[in-house]
């Protein structure tokens, strides 16, 4: 987000204590192996997706909000395919959304350390916490190297320890891109899982409020993004919405523009 931080965070945490002991033998390759399953699980679910973004002057009061909802389904041919319900609509005037936004909304917020990428990440176990009634392993990733047009998560994984399910996510995009020409800072975020058909755990809502301090002020922003209506299918290349049959067209991550004379 264009024109960072005090954390508010919504981790409602038991913590049993954190454990000086080691992890187990081969953890993040055990994590990246659970969440492989998992990521080729949803691949078989639709969804529907609401993202709400909310701007706040230094009274906090409400000054502009950003809403779209979107239904979401996955096609051999093309992947990810995204069916607008409700079209992105804005009154925000002090920050834009940028395509890096809807990239982070649509791949880091509902972060999967998959086998494919954990190889990008290096770990740090941070012991072990009891989160909603749930023993987890507690485990912090980063990127190992970042280079340009990159996109990556940052922060802490809670791990179920009975199967490595990754039930909770707390962190931040990165990288912040800060220089010269711009500033499109991120702000810090918890998703939330909860399981799905008694085995998967899909995200099932990501929350942000957040600062962003920007060069010229800081900006108090939320983000609420839900995932709602888990319903399986079997993939196919084209899908089905009611009587009509849709053809997956090229996925485009729209920007949203300020209001005329606004940056």
């Amino acid at each position: 987000m264009k024109n960072g931080r005090t954390l508010l965070s919504i981790a409602l945490i038991v913590a049993s204590g954190l454990s000086a002991a080691e992890p187990p033998a081969g953890f993040l390759r055990r994590i990246a192996e659970r969440e492989t399953a998992n990521a080729r699980a949803r691949e078989n679910y639709t969804f529907r997706q609401s993202v709400a973004v909310q701007e706040f002057d230094v009274h906090g009061a409400i000054t502009g909000e950003y809403g779209e909802v979107r239904d979401v389904t996955y096609s051999r041919a093309v992947g990810r395919f995204e069916k607008v319900i409700v079209p992105g609509h804005s009154t925000l005037t002090r920050v834009r959304l940028t395509k890096e936004d809807f990239n982070d909304i649509r791949n880091i917020e509902p972060f999967l350390l998959t086998t494919e990428t954990v190889s990008l990440y290096e770990g740090r176990y941070e012991g072990e916490e009891t989160i909603d009634g749930v023993v987890c392993f507690v485990e912090h990733v980063r990127p190992r190297q970042i280079l340009s047009g990159q996109r990556f998560f940052e922060g802490t994984l809670w791990v179920r320890e009975t199967d490595f399910a990754v039930i909770r996510a707390e962190g931040q995009a990165v990288p912040q891109i800060d220089n010269l020409k711009e500033q499109n800072l991120t702000p810090h975020f918890t998703t939330i899982r909860h399981e799905i058909d008694g085995k998967w755990f899909f995200p099932v809502e990501t929350y942000s409020d957040d600062t962003l301090f920007f060069r010229d002020f800081p900006q108090r922003l939320r983000t609420i993004v839900r995932y709602v209506n888990y319903k399986k299918f079997e993939a196919e290349s084209t899908i089905t919405f009611g009587e009509t049959e849709v053809t997956p067209p090229e996925n485009k991550i729209p920007e949203v523009k300020p209001p005329a004379g606004q940056k």
